[in-house]
Protein backbone atom coordinates (compact mmCIF):
# COMPACT_ATOMS: atom_id res chain seq x y z
CA UNK A 1 0.00 0.00 0.00
CA UNK A 2 1.15 3.53 -0.77
CA UNK A 3 2.82 4.95 2.40
CA UNK A 4 1.19 8.35 1.92
CA UNK A 5 -2.26 6.80 1.53
CA UNK A 6 -1.73 4.60 4.60
CA UNK A 7 -0.57 7.58 6.65
CA UNK A 8 -3.76 9.49 5.87
CA UNK A 9 -6.26 6.65 5.86
CA UNK A 10 -9.73 7.50 7.25
CA UNK A 11 -9.84 7.05 11.03
CA UNK A 12 -13.20 8.60 11.93
CA UNK A 13 -13.50 6.32 14.96
CA UNK A 14 -10.55 8.01 16.68
CA UNK A 15 -11.33 11.60 15.61
CA UNK A 16 -11.40 13.82 18.72
CA UNK A 17 -12.80 16.98 17.12
CA UNK A 18 -16.00 18.27 18.75
CA UNK A 19 -19.17 17.55 16.76
CA UNK A 20 -19.97 21.24 16.27
CA UNK A 21 -16.57 21.74 14.61
CA UNK A 22 -16.23 18.55 12.58
CA UNK A 23 -16.21 18.82 8.80
CA UNK A 24 -18.73 15.98 8.58
CA UNK A 25 -21.20 17.83 10.80
CA UNK A 26 -20.69 21.52 9.95
CA UNK A 27 -19.99 23.09 6.58
CA UNK A 28 -16.58 24.72 6.74
CA UNK A 29 -15.65 22.55 9.70
CA UNK A 30 -12.28 20.94 10.27
CA UNK A 31 -11.09 17.37 10.14
CA UNK A 32 -8.21 15.29 11.36
CA UNK A 33 -5.65 13.87 8.95
CA UNK A 34 -7.39 11.32 6.79
CA UNK A 35 -10.82 12.94 7.19
CA UNK A 36 -12.81 11.37 4.32
CA UNK A 37 -15.05 14.44 4.04
CA UNK A 38 -11.98 16.50 3.13
CA UNK A 39 -9.74 14.08 1.23
CA UNK A 40 -12.27 11.97 -0.68
CA UNK A 41 -14.36 14.66 -2.36
CA UNK A 42 -14.29 12.95 -5.76
CA UNK A 43 -15.45 9.70 -4.20
CA UNK A 44 -18.18 11.61 -2.34
CA UNK A 45 -19.45 12.95 -5.66
CA UNK A 46 -19.60 9.42 -7.06
CA UNK A 47 -21.46 8.16 -3.98
CA UNK A 48 -23.94 11.02 -4.05
CA UNK A 49 -24.82 10.32 -7.68
CA UNK A 50 -26.19 6.96 -6.54
CA UNK A 51 -28.94 8.75 -4.60
CA UNK A 52 -30.25 10.12 -7.90
CA UNK A 53 -31.34 6.61 -8.85
CA UNK A 54 -35.08 6.44 -8.15
CA UNK A 55 -35.06 3.23 -6.10
CA UNK A 56 -31.98 4.16 -4.07
CA UNK A 57 -33.12 7.74 -3.54
CA UNK A 58 -36.52 6.62 -2.24
CA UNK A 59 -34.92 4.06 0.09
CA UNK A 60 -32.53 6.67 1.48
CA UNK A 61 -35.34 9.22 1.79
CA UNK A 62 -37.57 6.90 3.81
CA UNK A 63 -34.65 5.72 5.95
CA UNK A 64 -33.89 9.32 6.86
CA UNK A 65 -37.55 10.10 7.55
CA UNK A 66 -37.56 7.05 9.84
CA UNK A 67 -34.42 8.30 11.59
CA UNK A 68 -36.13 11.56 12.48
CA UNK A 69 -39.36 9.84 13.50
CA UNK A 70 -37.47 7.90 16.16
CA UNK A 71 -37.25 11.08 18.28
CA UNK A 72 -40.14 12.76 20.08
CA UNK A 73 -40.99 16.46 20.50
CA UNK A 74 -38.65 17.70 17.77
CA UNK A 75 -40.57 20.97 17.66
CA UNK A 76 -39.23 21.99 21.07
CA UNK A 77 -36.52 24.68 21.30
CA UNK A 78 -33.89 24.23 22.43
CA UNK A 79 -34.17 20.63 21.39
CA UNK A 80 -32.84 17.81 23.55
CA UNK A 81 -32.93 14.42 21.83
CA UNK A 82 -35.73 12.19 23.11
CA UNK A 83 -35.58 8.72 21.51
CA UNK A 84 -38.97 7.02 21.61
CA UNK A 85 -38.99 3.93 19.38
CA UNK A 86 -37.48 0.47 19.71
CA UNK A 87 -35.63 -1.23 16.86
CA UNK A 88 -38.46 -3.62 16.06
CA UNK A 89 -40.97 -0.75 15.92
CA UNK A 90 -38.69 1.12 13.53
CA UNK A 91 -38.36 -1.94 11.30
CA UNK A 92 -42.15 -2.21 11.05
CA UNK A 93 -42.55 1.50 10.38
CA UNK A 94 -39.79 1.62 7.76
CA UNK A 95 -41.19 -1.42 5.96
CA UNK A 96 -44.60 0.29 5.80
CA UNK A 97 -43.03 3.51 4.54
CA UNK A 98 -41.43 1.53 1.72
CA UNK A 99 -44.66 -0.27 0.89
CA UNK A 100 -43.24 -3.68 1.74
CA UNK A 101 -45.67 -6.44 2.65
CA UNK A 102 -43.48 -9.57 2.54
CA UNK A 103 -40.68 -9.78 5.09
CA UNK A 104 -37.95 -12.38 5.39
CA UNK A 105 -36.74 -13.47 8.82
CA UNK A 106 -33.37 -15.24 8.92
CA UNK A 107 -32.62 -16.42 12.43
CA UNK A 108 -30.32 -18.59 14.51
CA UNK A 109 -31.94 -21.74 15.82
CA UNK A 110 -30.61 -20.77 19.26
CA UNK A 111 -33.09 -17.88 19.16
CA UNK A 112 -36.08 -19.88 17.92
CA UNK A 113 -38.28 -18.67 20.80
CA UNK A 114 -37.40 -15.05 20.08
CA UNK A 115 -37.95 -15.65 16.35
CA UNK A 116 -41.47 -16.91 17.03
CA UNK A 117 -42.25 -13.74 19.00
CA UNK A 118 -40.80 -11.53 16.28
CA UNK A 119 -42.78 -13.37 13.62
CA UNK A 120 -45.96 -12.90 15.66
CA UNK A 121 -45.27 -9.17 16.03
CA UNK A 122 -44.74 -8.83 12.28
CA UNK A 123 -48.02 -10.64 11.65
CA UNK A 124 -49.82 -8.33 14.07
CA UNK A 125 -48.44 -5.43 12.04
CA UNK A 126 -49.99 -7.06 8.96
CA UNK A 127 -46.85 -8.31 7.24
CA UNK A 128 -46.44 -11.65 5.49
CA UNK A 129 -43.41 -13.41 6.94
CA UNK A 130 -41.10 -16.00 5.40
CA UNK A 131 -38.73 -17.37 8.01
CA UNK A 132 -35.70 -19.64 7.70
CA UNK A 133 -33.50 -20.92 10.53
CA UNK A 134 -29.74 -21.29 10.24
CA UNK A 135 -29.81 -25.10 10.28
CA UNK A 136 -32.21 -25.34 7.33
CA UNK A 137 -31.09 -28.10 4.98
CA UNK A 138 -29.40 -30.25 7.66
CA UNK A 139 -26.08 -30.04 5.78
CA UNK A 140 -23.24 -31.79 7.61
CA UNK A 141 -20.27 -29.75 8.77
CA UNK A 142 -18.10 -32.40 7.13
CA UNK A 143 -18.98 -30.82 3.78
CA UNK A 144 -16.79 -27.83 4.64
CA UNK A 145 -14.09 -30.04 6.20
CA UNK A 146 -14.80 -29.25 9.85
CA UNK A 147 -12.75 -31.51 12.13
CA UNK A 148 -14.12 -33.08 15.31
CA UNK A 149 -12.17 -30.67 17.50
CA UNK A 150 -13.90 -27.72 15.82
CA UNK A 151 -17.45 -28.98 16.36
CA UNK A 152 -19.64 -27.78 19.23
CA UNK A 153 -20.96 -31.29 19.89
CA UNK A 154 -17.95 -33.46 19.12
CA UNK A 155 -18.31 -37.04 17.90
CA UNK A 156 -21.65 -36.26 16.23
CA UNK A 157 -22.66 -35.56 12.65
CA UNK A 158 -23.32 -31.91 13.39
CA UNK A 159 -25.41 -29.75 11.04
CA UNK A 160 -23.70 -26.61 9.81
CA UNK A 161 -25.23 -23.16 9.75
CA UNK A 162 -26.20 -22.50 6.15
CA UNK A 163 -26.72 -18.76 5.60
CA UNK A 164 -26.36 -19.16 1.84
CA UNK A 165 -29.34 -21.52 1.85
CA UNK A 166 -31.25 -19.15 4.13
CA UNK A 167 -30.65 -16.30 1.68
CA UNK A 168 -31.63 -18.43 -1.30
CA UNK A 169 -34.85 -19.51 0.43
CA UNK A 170 -35.83 -15.89 0.96
CA UNK A 171 -34.78 -15.01 -2.58
CA UNK A 172 -36.95 -17.82 -3.92
CA UNK A 173 -39.88 -16.61 -1.84
CA UNK A 174 -39.34 -13.08 -3.19
CA UNK A 175 -39.15 -11.32 0.14
CA UNK A 176 -39.00 -7.54 -0.14
CA UNK A 177 -37.10 -6.78 3.06
CA UNK A 178 -35.08 -9.18 5.20
CA UNK A 179 -34.48 -9.10 8.94
CA UNK A 180 -31.56 -10.89 10.59
CA UNK A 181 -31.89 -12.26 14.10
CA UNK A 182 -28.81 -13.60 15.86
CA UNK A 183 -26.73 -15.08 13.03
CA UNK A 184 -23.13 -15.90 13.92
CA UNK A 185 -20.20 -13.69 12.96
CA UNK A 186 -19.28 -14.58 9.40
CA UNK A 187 -22.52 -16.41 8.75
CA UNK A 188 -24.30 -13.06 8.74
CA UNK A 189 -21.74 -11.82 6.21
CA UNK A 190 -22.54 -14.70 3.86
CA UNK A 191 -26.24 -13.97 4.17
CA UNK A 192 -25.65 -10.33 3.20
CA UNK A 193 -23.57 -11.47 0.23
CA UNK A 194 -26.21 -13.80 -1.19
CA UNK A 195 -29.49 -12.08 -0.26
CA UNK A 196 -31.16 -10.22 -3.10
CA UNK A 197 -33.52 -8.07 -1.03
CA UNK A 198 -32.21 -5.28 1.21
CA UNK A 199 -31.47 -6.55 4.72
CA UNK A 200 -31.50 -5.04 8.18
CA UNK A 201 -30.51 -6.46 11.56
CA UNK A 202 -32.83 -6.75 14.54
CA UNK A 203 -30.22 -8.29 16.84
CA UNK A 204 -26.75 -9.76 16.53
CA UNK A 205 -25.43 -12.79 18.34
CA UNK A 206 -23.45 -12.40 21.56
CA UNK A 207 -23.70 -15.60 23.55
CA UNK A 208 -22.17 -14.11 26.69
CA UNK A 209 -24.06 -10.83 27.06
CA UNK A 210 -27.57 -11.92 26.13
CA UNK A 211 -27.05 -10.61 22.58
CA UNK A 212 -26.04 -7.15 23.72
CA UNK A 213 -22.45 -6.85 22.40
CA UNK A 214 -22.06 -3.24 23.50
CA UNK A 215 -22.19 -4.43 27.11
CA UNK A 216 -18.57 -5.55 26.75
CA UNK A 217 -17.60 -2.25 25.11
CA UNK A 218 -19.27 -0.20 27.86
CA UNK A 219 -17.42 -2.20 30.51
CA UNK A 220 -14.02 -2.28 28.82
CA UNK A 221 -12.46 -0.54 31.84
CA UNK A 222 -13.92 -2.95 34.38
CA UNK A 223 -15.34 -6.44 33.86
CA UNK A 224 -14.17 -6.67 30.26
CA UNK A 225 -10.76 -5.03 30.76
CA UNK A 226 -9.19 -8.07 29.13
CA UNK A 227 -10.44 -6.75 25.77
CA UNK A 228 -7.53 -4.32 25.84
CA UNK A 229 -4.93 -6.98 26.58
CA UNK A 230 -3.21 -8.03 23.34
CA UNK A 231 -3.77 -11.73 22.55
CA UNK A 232 -0.79 -14.04 22.85
CA UNK A 233 0.46 -15.36 19.55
Amino acid sequence: MNDKREKHRPVCASCNIDNDKRACMERGGVGSKGCPTLIHKKLLSVANVEYQRDEIGEFAHQATVQEGAAYANRHQRPYVMQPCKTRIVEICEFARRMGYSRLGLAFCIGLKKEAAIVEEIFHIHEFEVVSACCKSGCTSKSMINIEERDKIFQDTDESMCNPIFQAMILNEEKTEFNVLLGLCVGHDSLFFKYAQAPTTVLAVKDRVTGHNPLAAVYQHESYYAKLKVPPKR
